[in-house]
This record gives structure tokens, C-alpha cells and sequence, in this order.
């Protein structure tokens, strides 16, 4: 039985009208007066067929055949290029870009759900639009006119792609020990010198340029992070024709052989004087790559959202149709399995978890949209600091509660989701890399605790928390209601813990990834409580009683969660100190 994926459109569609009022929002954003939820819905299923008809056949015969390095060039899967080169043809990489340069100018919003679906057909072709996006709105935001002008206008529309190199073998989290150098010129364009690794389509055979940006240290550049720049380097120069056809001094020294993503080239690339340009001020590299970054964390996180949305479609599929044991209600058997106790809990676990992420990431992209656009500079603010809020806690409570559900959706498989034919052991694998790129999960929780918790003598925070609660206050969603209450008075105590340990590395370190799995925790159940609040629009009973089922599950099964993360919290990091490094 391989695997199949059916896009979420309906659910989509239903979260914008109803739950998340993106109508009236986007009606208040210049530019985005006109898009309403019934358009971001035909888009969305003009996506979603290209995602089911062209992206979803090539992910399992893509992880089988994964790439190739021959005669030094990256040779990707059979299908991609030509699936890449529909993708442009069809207008989907500038979804969101700016119609200046060639993009279509829509909301953020329909670009993060076309992204979870890309992402559940094709994990390894979509990192291959999602960096190409990251590399654009780095350029955009500090790129010198030339450059944009230059470049800008193929990487909205995905003619050519991009890629970020960073790490390197002994500089990984931390950047400040890279070793890339860069010798300006003499005429405005710098020599790049050094090797990356770990980079992420960092070389394809779609037959267009490919934009690195590369974090590389400028002459007498100070030590640490501040003598960091960014660079633009191309695979392809303009030559005497002016065409790009030249070929830049980089190559790809050797391919990764990794755990899962098999179809995607993360490459080991080599600059050996490679031409480059600076993109903003020398020494304010991580500023302008962080653009980057931030954008592709939140990417990460709907990589794990689209994974665990797939794997959960398969799963309730398979359980539906394997026939084993005898029915608890005294049926004759064999039954299909989801009759039985255990696998129902396991696929209502999956689907408690995707349908708040769902909702979630939308609500996060809305504030992106409103932070972009709106015309008042106090609710763009506001807005800006809820993404950045959100931001640590989508990309790593997403892709660790998405591995989970890849890994239950696996195991209602039994003994035929080991098997690669099933296609369910590549979600999982596919999963696990969301877990450490973009920075590392424990790299986003002590983001949060250290950094985003007090942002602004913690103010975000405080509006936040005070917005799930007036919605729980205005529901009647019984239980859900009562365990909510309870959850967020323990986040609220914990976040007053962490504010107290500010300083304290070893106390906010111990306490870290607890409070961003009991923030997210919350935050996944906020939404049930307005899914919940929004179900009564639903002309479908049966969708009704589906959310109302779940909403149930998430009550009482994952909440409860809640008190876990918050004792770990209050014990401190004594326990966590204790034991001599010699002695592990």
C-alpha cells in the first residue's frame, strides 16, 4: 500500500473564514484588500492538485534513487528537474514575493499553507522553493540596489534558486568560530575562500544559477560573531555575452549521506577564490542572514506540520482497511484495526496535534501579513512581536511533536511501516532533520526563555497570555475550557520562574525546552478552544462531532502534559548540574 496524500484544503478554507477572520484582517492590510478566504481557497486547490499530482509520485522513488555526484556535478532524482521547472512555469515559488520583482504579491498566509502541503508531498523538493524564498528576503531586506536588481527578480520567481552556507566543520551553532574568508577586490567584488557543509541544495541539475549567500570573515574581521559578513556568490557569472554561463570558482566537494531527505543534494561546497558581493554592512553579517534564518525556521517548523499531516492520512488509511483481532464490542473478526482501543488512540494523538498546528501556523502567518503591512506602527509592533515570540516555538514544538506523530503514524503500520515500500519509515527519517536544522530545538528553547520571554520588559508575553485567556473565558468548550485554565496558570507561573532566572544560564538551560513544550502545549490548545468556538459554522455535522471528538482527546490526553513540563520547571537545574562531567 503506498502511501497517498490528499491536501487539506477544506480544513484550510474553513480556518481562515471562520477561525482566524483573515477576510476582515486582510481587508485592513494595503495591498491585500481584495483577498479574501474564498480566493486563498482556489489557489490553495490549484496547489494542492500539483502537490498530489506531480510532487507526491516522485517522494518515494526520490528517496530510493536519492542523488548523485558525477564528474563533480550534483545529479538529482528522475522527475525533478522537469517537476522544478512546472513548479516555476506555474508561478508557485513568488506566491507571496513582491510583484515588483515579479512575485504575485498574496499573503503570507497562503504561502505557509502552500509550504505545509509541498512539504507533506515532497519534503526534498520543497526545501528546494523554501530556501530560494529565504535567500530572496534576505537579499530584499539588505541587499544593495545592484544586487537586487541583478538577482532579486529570478529568485522571486524561482528561475534561479538559492541556498545559505553557514555551517562549516567547526562552526555549527556557533558561528563565531568560522574560518570562510573573504579578500575584497579593489573592484566592489570580494575573493570567497573556504568550505561549508551541510548545505542544503547547495547544487542541483535544473540548468539555472544558483545564489549562495556565505557567512565569510572580511580582512582583519575581530574574532566572534560581530567580524562576520554576508556574501552573495553565484554558481554562474556574467560572461562576454552578458549571460550567466560563466562558471564561479565553487564546486561541490562531496554529497552527504544522511538519515532521510535522500532526494535533496546537501552538499559539501568548496570557494576557492569564488567572486562574491557583500549583502549590507561588513562585520553585520548574522543581521542580514538572519532574515534568512528566521523565515526558514518558521519553514522548519511547517516541514514537521506537513510530515505528521501525511503520515497521519496514511496511518487512518492503513487502519481502516488491515484486518486483525477481534472487536472489544463483540463483532466477529478479524476487524480493521482502528476498532481497537490502542491504534484509535494513537491516530486521534496524531490528529490532536495537526489540526491546532494547523491552525496555529495560520494565525502565526496573519501576524506576518500584519506586521508587513498594516499601516499603523503600533499593531505592525505588536504584530512583529508576536512573530518573534512564535517563531522558536513553531519550529521546534512542530517538528518534535511532528516526529512523534510520523513515528505513532508509523507504528499503526506494524511490521509494514519498517518496510520502505510503505513509505511511512521515510516520514519518519524525513522528520528527524527538522529536529537540528535552522538551529537545533534546544538552540529555539533557549531563544525563548533567554530572549523572546522578557522582549520588551515582557510585554508580548503578557498580551499573549491575557488573548488565550479571554478566549477561554468566552467559551463553553466544557472540559477543554477547565484544563486550559489550569495549563495556562502553569505557564503563567513558569514564565514568571524564568523571567526570575534571567542571568542565571544553568537555571534557564535546565528549564529550557520544558517551557517551550508547555508554551506550546497551551498555545495548540488556544486553538482547540476557537476551532471549537468556530464549529458550529460547519454545515456537516459530522466534521462537527469530529472536532468536538478531538478536541476531547487533546483534553484529556495531551494537556495533562502541562503538569509534567511545569514540575521539571519548578526542580531547577540542581539535579541537572549535579553529576560530574568525568562521570557520564
Amino acid at each position: 500500500m503506498p502511501s497517498t496524500y490528499q491536501p487539506p484544503v477544506a480544513t484550510m478554507r474553513f480556518l481562515l473564514e471562520h477561525v482566524l477572520d483573515f477576510d476582515a484582517q486582510m481587508a485592513a492590510l494595503p495591498g491585500l484588500e481584495e483577498v479574501t478566504s474564498e480566493l486563498a481557497g482556489e489557489v490553495l486547490t490549484m496547489a494542492g492538485r500539483m502537490c498530489t499530482e506531480r510532487l507526491a509520485p516522485l517522494n518515494l522513488p526520490g528517496d530510493a534513487a536519492g542523488t548523485k555526484l558525477v564528474d563533480g556535478n550534483v545529479v538529482t532524482a528522475p522527475g525533478f528537474a522537469e517537476a522544478y521547472a512546472e513548479f516555476v512555469e506555474a508561478g508557485w515559488p513568488g506566491l507571496a514575493g513582491d510583484p515588483e520583482f515579479g512575485g504575485q504579491g498574496l499573503p503570507r498566509t497562503v504561502q505557509i499553507m502552500l509550504d505545509e502541503m509541498v512539504s507533506a508531498a515532497n519534503l526534498s523538493f520543497g526545501l528546494f522553493p523554501g530556501l530560494t524564498r529565504g535567500a530572496a528576503e534576505a537579499l530584499a531586506a539588505h541587499g544593495s540596489d545592484e544586487l537586487k536588481a541583478t538577482y532579486l527578480g529570478k529568485l522571486v520567481t524561482g528561475e534561479w534558486c538559492g541556498a545559505m552556507a553557514l555551517t562549516e566543520a567547526s562552526a555549527g551553532t556557533d558561528l563565531g568560530l568560522l574560518r570562510t574568508r573573504a579578500e575584497p577586490r579593489g573592484d566592489g567584488s570580494y575573493a570567497v575562500t573556504g568550505t561549508k557543509i551541510f548545505i542544503s541544495s547547495g547544487d542541483q541539475d535544473f540548468g539555472n544559477n544558483i545564489v549562495h549567500l556565505v557567512l565569510a570573515r572580511l580582512p582583519d574581521a575581530p574574532a566572534g560573531v560581530k567580524g562576520i559578513s554576508l556574501l552573495l556568490v553565484p554558481k554562474f557569472l556574467p560572461g562576454a555575452s552578458g549571460a550567466f554561463d560563466e562558471r564561479n570558482a565553487m564546486s561541490v566537494g562531496a554529497l552527504e549521506h544522511k538519515m532521510g531527505i535522500h532526494a535533496q543534494p546537501t552538499c559539501v561546497m568548496n570557494y576557492d577564490g569564488a567572486t562574491g558581493w557583500l549583502v549590507g554592512k561588513a562585520g553585520r553579517g548574522l543581521n542580514a542572514m538572519f532574515t534568512m534564518m528566521n523565515a526558514e525556521r518558521l519553514f522548519v517548523g511547517i516541514q514537521g506540520l506537513g510530515l505528521a499531516d501525511a503520515a497521519t492520512q496514511n496511518a487512518v488509511a492503513y487502519a481502516r482497511e488491515r484486518l486483525q483481532g477481534r472487536a472489544a464490542d463483540g463483532r466477529p473478526g478479524p476487524v480493521p484495526i482502528i476498532a481497537h482501543a490502542d491504534v484509535r488512540k494513537m491516530l486521534l494523538a496524531c490528529r490532536a496535534f495537526v489540526e491546532p498546528a494547523r491552525a496555529l501556523a495560520a494565525w502565526t502567518a496573519i501576524r506576518m501579513d500584519i506586521a508587513d503591512r498594516h499601516p499603523d506602527a503600533a499593531t505592525r509592533d505588536a504584530a512583529s512581536a508576536d512573530v518573534a515570540l512564535l517563531t522558536p516555538v513553531v519550529k521546534a514544538a512542530f517538528t518534535d511533536f511532528g516526529f512523534e506523530t510520523t513515528v505513532l503514524a508509523q507504528q499503526v503500520f506494524g511490521g509494514h511501516g519498517y518496510i520502505h515500500e510503505a513509505g511511512m519509515e521515510q516520514f519518519v527519517r524525513d522528520a528527524r532533520i527538522t529536529q537540528i536544522y535552522e538551529g537545533t530545538n534546544g538552540v529555539q528553547a533557549i531563544d525563548l526563555v533567554s530572549r523572546k520571554v522578557t522582549l520588551n520588559g515582557g510585554a508580548p508575553l503578557r498580551a499573549y497570555l491575557d488573548g488565550i485567556a479571554a478566549d477561554i473565558d468566552k467559551s463553553d468548550s466544557g472540559d477543554l475550557a477547565v484544563q486550559m485554565r489550569a495549563a495556562l496558570a502553569m505557564l503563567e507561573e513558569a514564565s514568571a520562574t524564568i523571567a526570575a532566572a534571567s542571568g542565571d544560564a544553568d537555571a534557564l538551560g535546565a528549564a529550557a525546552t520544558e517551557y517551550l513544550n508547555l508554551f506550546a502545549l497551551v498555545s495548540l490548545g488556544w486553538m482547540w478552544v476557537r476551532i471549537l468556538a468556530a464549529a458550529p459554522a460547519l454545515e456537516d455535522a459530522r466534521s462537527r462531532d469530529t472536532y468536538a471528538a478531538l478536541a476531547a482527546y487533546y483534553a484529556s490526553y495531551v494537556l495533562p502534559r502541562a503538569g509534567l513540563h511545569a514540575a521539571r520547571i519548578v526542580a531547577g537545574p540542581a539535579t541537572v548540574m549535579a553529576l560530574d562531567e568525568a562521570l557520564f
